[in-house]
């Protein structure tokens, strides 16, 4: 019972009985002496099913908060309207999200120890005293809605695997060997689990991870040893090793945060964590697989802060950039983008509609899964077991007036001439393929079996992309210019362009970890076909000659040309150039 329905006393306090709603509002001149009667003959009406607090608000003579407000005022509480800015999700935290729905309330922030509790019963102190327990704070209480309450939750915590993680200290060797024997009871694997000192290696091994900017964290078993590691700027490199012992009870603990079975250990198993750090929300993709020493898993951070980013900051030039935009603001068409995993495809189709969104179109996406939520863009997540794959989704979405479509990836023929038919009838299509280079997307439609007359009647472009590491700017040196290395550049600068004189790397320091580098960048190749470009595609040529055709033409830039104005600029290292244009 909340205090919106206050008609009598709740069991469940020990405070006076509640006002009677109806005088709080007549004092406050809220509502009239008729519109009382009215409500109750309504009340009675109805058999006395709904309290005087809730017909007042059902027949629209006050709103709830009104309601709440009056109430607040009468057991001399602050009343607040919430907002999800009002809440601290490391506050929010601090209890259970069970709790907090059980017993409609929500802590807001914690000032010197005390901390602001919102509740929709605030006369309920056996609550406030639990409260007072459960976090070792004083509690101050204000009132609410219960709806206030509940909208607000789910936007500090929209779903039920939530967890808030604070900076942490390393974990220790005590901690480390809090398992002493091999796990096999499922009942102690569960403990196990829960105990603190799993706990807080989970929570470190999530909380560095982020830190130190990893895409994917590896948990991985060996014959006797247990290694964990972390992806950063695309290498792995290893951050510990606990004991072996430790890897069910760990793993479990994992698959606890993301919903997982278990007791099941003989079958892969995918699921996902949405946690809290510094206030950031990031949501992790777990993925778990059997091995032959027990289950690896691999976790992927997907931290929003990196995709929303401007197509300014991707490193284009200055004129490819125009021409990119230039492209997607076409009214429709097909536009793809191009790379193996990793290349940062996602990033850039990301940059392009955050470019183009306003309120003037309808964007809609179709993802698996979707990485980063986007603002003001309908975004669905295929599901294939549900049959709701991407030519299904893309059908459907057709069905939804959209001016621009974005696609996670064209998979097959179907997918792939929907896509086409759809760039036909006024629709921007975004997408990827994977592919080496822009000229092979075209090939590549050829062989998924969309016709050649097609590709070139809804083409508009092709950016293709790789990443490279970017030197530390710590310890970036000048490198001394050998005999090899002049003929290796000699090799790679093309005849009458400016040789490459002056060379740099990163000599490894504390802040890059040694390696030389810190961060990456883009290199990219952009095809935009012109008018000979599209008869060619039309009458089906072939690979080398189209590109021939786009490589001679006037502007236009390879992957490996881009790559190298960006070792001329002291960007990135020719070993790096190598590593992503090799083939």
């Amino acid at each position: 019972m909340t205090a919106l329905n206050s008609n009598q006393s709740s069991p469940q306090t020990n405070a006076a009985p509640a006002p009677r709603v109806g005088d709080l509002l007549l004092e406050k001149g809220l509502i009239t002496d008729e519109q009382i009667e009215q409500a109750l003959a309504f009340q009675k009406s109805r058999g006395h099913k709904k309290l005087l607090g809730e017909v007042l608000v059902e027949m629209e003579f006050v709103t709830t908060h009104q309601v709440m407000e009056a109430l607040a005022d009468a057991y001399g509480v602050p009343f607040a309207r919430l907002t999800s800015k009002m809440a601290d999700p490391k506050v929010v935290g601090l209890l259970e999200r069970e709790f907090l729905e059980s017993q409609t309330l929500l802590p807001l922030f914690l000032v010197q120890g005390k901390l602001t509790l919102a509740m929709a019963e605030p006369t309920n102190v056996f609550v406030v005293d639990e409260v007072e327990r459960m976090t070792g704070h004083t509690v101050q209480v204000v009132a609410t809605t219960p709806q206030d309450i509940e909208e607000t939750l789910k936007s500090v915590l929209p779903d039920g695997n939530v967890f808030v993680i604070d900076d942490m200290m390393d974990v220790s060797d005590s901690d480390l060997s809090v398992v002493e024997k091999q796990i096999t009871d499922l009942s102690d694997l569960e403990n196990s689990a829960s105990e603190s000192p799993v706990i807080k290696l989970v929570n470190y091994i999530v909380y560095a991870a982020v830190k130190d900017g990893a895409s994917d964290i590896h948990i991985e078993p060996d014959d006797g040893n247990l290694r964990v590691r972390y992806r950063v700027d695309g290498r792995l490199f290893e951050k510990l090793s606990p004991p072996h012992q430790m890897l069910a009870a760990v793993v479990s603990r994992i698959k606890i945060m993301a919903g997982l079975d278990i007791s099941e250990r003989r079958v892969p198993q995918d699921g996902g964590i949405t946690i809290v750090i510094d206030k950031r929300q990031i949501d992790l993709r777990v993925s778990t697989c059997p091995g032959k020493f027990g289950e690896k898993v691999v976790i992927r951070i997907i931290d929003t802060r990196n995709a929303m980013t401007s197509l300014d900051k991707l490193g284009f030039g200055y004129e490819m950039l125009e021409s990119f935009r230039s492209t997607i603001h076409e009214p429709n068409g097909v536009f793809l983008v191009t790379g193996p995993t990793g290349s940062g495809k996602s990033t850039s189709l990301y940059a392009a509609l955050n470019e183009i969104n306003n309120e003037a179109i309808n964007i809609s996406t179709v993802e698996d899964p979707v990485e980063y939520n986007l603002s003001g863009v309908n975004q669905f997540q295929v599901n294939e077991k549900a049959g709701f794959t991407f030519s299904g989704a893309l059908r459907s979405l057709l069905r939804q007036d959209p001016d621009v479509i974005m696609l996670g990836e064209i998979r097959d023929q179907e997918t792939a001439k929907i896509a086409t038919q759809a760039a036909l009838t006024g629709h921007m299509v975004l997408s990827t393929l994977h592919t080496n280079d822009a000229p092979s997307a075209i090939t590549r439609l050829y062989n998924i079996g969309v016709e050649p007359y097609l590709v070139a009647a809804s083409i508009r472009g092709v950016l293709a992309q790789r990443l490279v590491r970017k030197i530390c700017k710590h310890c970036k040196e000048q490198v001394e210019m050998t005999h090899t290395l002049e003929r290796t550049i000699e090799r790679l600068v093309p005849a009458g362009e400016a040789p490459l004189e002056t060379v740099y790397h990163g000599t490894g320091c504390p802040k890059c970890r040694e390696t030389g580098y810190a961060g990456r960048l883009g290199i990219y190749e952009l095809m935009i076909p012109d008018d000979e470009c599209l008869d060619l595609i039309s009458r089906g040529a072939g690979l080398q000659e189209l590109r021939r055709h786009v490589e001679a033409g006037n502007g236009y830039t390879t992957l490996r040309q881009d790559g190298l104005e960006k070792v001329r600029a002291g960007l990135t290292t020719l070993e790096e150039l190598f590593k992503a244009t090799a083939g």
